[in-house]
């Protein structure tokens, strides 16, 4: 389902193609080598293409399942031209990627689910404390009253950073000092946003994946002290990754899931990366729904994910 016109925007779809042009460069002049002096698809161009998808950043299982549906097309079909594989290739990513229903709302949280509470996780660098500032100014733009909880109390300026976009936004923020429990400090936030009647929690938390262990024991912990307090929530675990790291990201996004219940996902930096091909195989791959995505620097550039759209911009 598109929302252009409606959630997605002509401005929305002006910083999609804005934020893509160095990925859909790359994956455009991908595509024209694996078909240069060819007219129809055979099995030389799919080889071909192929190869070029693994070296977008398309990722192997992703690429092998699309030159899959392209071999089931050709032989269905018979004959297929080079000039009819762009309008198949954008079908048949679309058809992988997962969707996101609650996108539907675009920043408006559900009615009965007060406050939505989104506990936001992912190593150190990817974007974590930005991605949350931007939903801050998305959601409090939209109406709704915000409050954050740095509860990533083992980075000395986690707070701080998180208190700089707290102070940008113009939202409320929940902290303790450096070292202080950060189930603590999720519990003082839920408390805070329930006595507020605010609409958003955004509750960030330490990226720390050389202990897993650790890891796990804590946002456990987090997310059972949320729980206690507002049962069904967080409502969201949104794990945000580095587009421009490439299957780096994808790597990070199975470790994530085989510790905690990710149920969203963000991805990063993808205007300054010739490797947004990675959208594909993480949707694909780990069957979560990319939520939200960053194209640019500026506050506005954290677009809600629409997947027709996205490929849209990849092929135009």
């Amino acid at each position: 389902m598109s929302f252009l016109g409606k959630l997605f925007g002509i401005k929305e779809k002006e910083t999609l193609d804005q934020g893509l042009e160095k990925t859909k460069k790359g994956f455009l002049e991908r595509i024209s080598k694996a078909i240069i002096g060819k007219t129809s698809v055979d099995d030389e161009v799919l080889d071909q293409l192929e190869e070029e998808l693994i070296g977008a950043d398309v990722g192997v299982d992703t690429t092998l399942a699309l030159i899959e549906k392209l071999q089931e097309r050709v032989k269905k079909e018979k004959y297929l031209s080079t000039s009819e594989l762009n309008g198949l290739l954008h079908e048949e990513i679309v058809s992988l990627l997962v969707d996101a229903p609650s996108n539907q709302l675009g920043f408006i949280p559900p009615a009965d689910k007060k406050p939505y509470v989104i506990l936001v996780v992912g190593v150190n660098g990817v974007g974590k404390t930005t991605t949350i500032g931007k939903l801050a100014y998305h959601y409090k733009e939209a109406g709704n009253t915000v409050v954050m909880g740095a509860a990533d109390t083992f980075r000395a300026a986690a707070a701080d950073q998180l208190t700089i976009w707290s102070e940008r936004v113009g939202v409320a923020i929940v902290k303790q000092n450096h070292g202080a429990d950060p189930s603590a400090v999720a519990f003082d936030t839920i408390q805070s946003a329930m006595a507020k009647n605010a609409d958003v929690v955004l509750i960030d938390t330490a990226g720390r994946l050389h202990n897993k262990a650790h890891l796990m024991d804590e946002l456990n912990k987090i997310k059972r002290v949320i729980e206690k307090q507002l049962p069904g929530a967080p409502h969201e675990v949104l794990l945000v990754l580095d587009g421009s790291t490439g299957q780096n990201a994808l790597e990070q996004a199975k470790q994530f899931m085989a510790v905690t219940n990710v149920n969203a996902l963000a991805i990063t930096k993808l205007d300054g990366t010739a490797k947004g091909g990675v959208v594909l195989s993480i949707a694909h791959q780990c069957k979560i729904p990319v939520k939200y995505i960053g194209v640019g620097e500026q506050i506005k550039d954290l677009l809600l994910f629409d997947k027709d759209e996205f490929v849209d911009s990849l092929f135009k």
